[in-house]
């Protein structure tokens, strides 16, 4: 029986078998040279924008498509299955920065910044680890003071997603004391900001397309209605409201990532021979791909689950950490035992599975530790 998601219908079903060729004609072919630069150009971005695929779940007012987190969840699915050296960069600037902006943003700043992060003219990240603070957001030391109508920024963040690209950036500052009551979110525009500095293009262990920057902030301005919502203060709160949307995010991307593995290495153990008979005819792998097919539906059907939640506002923080932690470990576990299916060429770059076992690490630390998504379910017991 062929599974169908739960949240699909036939119009995302026309958007998806366009976008699959949109993807797999135009920007795959370009995924080594996006590796290697540790980057992927402005024109992805652009043609990403120009088939609907950025924002689509913000308002037509504002450049998307008025649709709901399906569709999102759907973009999300298809670059990982098709193009995956993307797939990190778009979450983050179409599920958490847009959506930042969407829910705290004025009108006037959803004008300005939201059809052009649509078109792919701008490309959005968000700034809240620093050096010394990753999880512990209450612990943030950037500061942004008030000075006349504008903020002066200091400070200095790490490990920022699309950090390189960026055209707008949403930073974790502090505005008040000590604590979460002192933390706002102010959108920096890079362009011309004198105090804004983007350091080194990080070296990673995966992921190399992505660019992950150090971003430094001497002075750096804002001006004073840059600032997301009514009043300074509100920004630990608004970080919390939506972080369930990016953890979902995530684990979307772990479900597909998971089918993807699954399916590579079906048709590698069916092809490649091993004492003159397919692998997929030892035992030993076809138990191992049915263990991994079958949790790769248990994480498709709940996740599906969870989409259907956040569509009609009632994911909660505890489920969205459920799903973030366990998706993403079942993706490392599935990658892990797909290279060793594939055996010495499962170790080479060339092959897929070599560079989703890599890429596959970060997931269980970015988005919140899978340690703290524990740490938030125990507290609902």
């Amino acid at each position: 029986m062929q599974y169908r998601s739960s949240w699909m219908t036939e119009e995302l079903d026309v958007f998806r078998e366009q976008f699959r060729k949109f993807l797999a004609k135009d920007l795959a072919p370009h995924a080594g040279k996006w590796r290697d630069q540790k980057m992927v150009d402005r024109s992805a971005w652009r043609a990403l924008g120009e088939m609907g695929a950025l924002l689509p779940s913000v308002p037509e007012a504002y450049g998307g498509l008025g649709a709901s987190f399906a569709y999102d969840a759907a973009v999300l699915e298809d670059i990982e299955s098709v193009v995956p050296e993307v797939t990190t960069g778009v979450s983050v600037h179409s599920c958490i920065v847009a959506h930042y902006i969407l829910n705290y943003g004025s009108e006037e700043q959803k004008l300005r910044w939201l059809p052009k992060m649509a078109s792919g003219e701008f490309v959005g990240a968000i700034a809240m680890t620093e050096p010394g603070t990753g999880s512990d957001l209450q612990a943030v030391r950037t500061t942004a003071q008030k000075q006349g109508n504008s903020y002066v920024i200091n400070g200095q963040k790490t490990f920022i997603t699309n950090g390189q690209a960026a055209d707008l950036v949403i930073v974790v500052a502090r505005t008040g004391g000590p604590g979460a009551k002192g933390l706002s979110l102010i959108v920096v525009e890079t362009a011309g900001n004198e105090g804004f500095k983007r350091g080194r293009n990080l070296d990673k262990i995966g992921l190399h397309a992505s660019d992950t920057s150090e971003l430094f902030f001497d002075n750096a301005f804002a001006p004073a209605d840059n600032l997301l919502g009514n009043e300074e203060g509100n920004g630990f709160v608004q970080l919390m409201q939506q972080l369930p949307q990016e953890r979902l995010s995530l684990a979307v991307g772990a479900v597909a990532s998971m089918e993807r593995a699954v399916r590579l290495t079906t048709e590698y153990t069916k092809e490649r021979k091993a004492f003159g008979k397919p692998l997929l005819e030892f035992q030993n792998t076809a138990f191992k791909l049915a263990e991994r097919k079958t949790e790769a539906m248990i994480a498709r059907v709940f996740v599906d689950w969870c989409v259907q939640q956040l569509v009609a506002g009632e994911l909660d923080t505890v489920t969205a950490s459920m799903a973030k932690w366990w998706c993403s470990q079942k993706q490392v576990e599935t990658a892990d035992e797909c290279l060793q299916l594939h055996g010495g060429y499962g170790y080479m770059e060339e092959y897929p599975i070599a560079r989703m076992f890599v890429d596959a690490r970060i997931q269980k630390i970015y988005g919140g530790t899978n340690e703290i998504m524990k740490l938030l379910i125990a507290r609902s017991l």
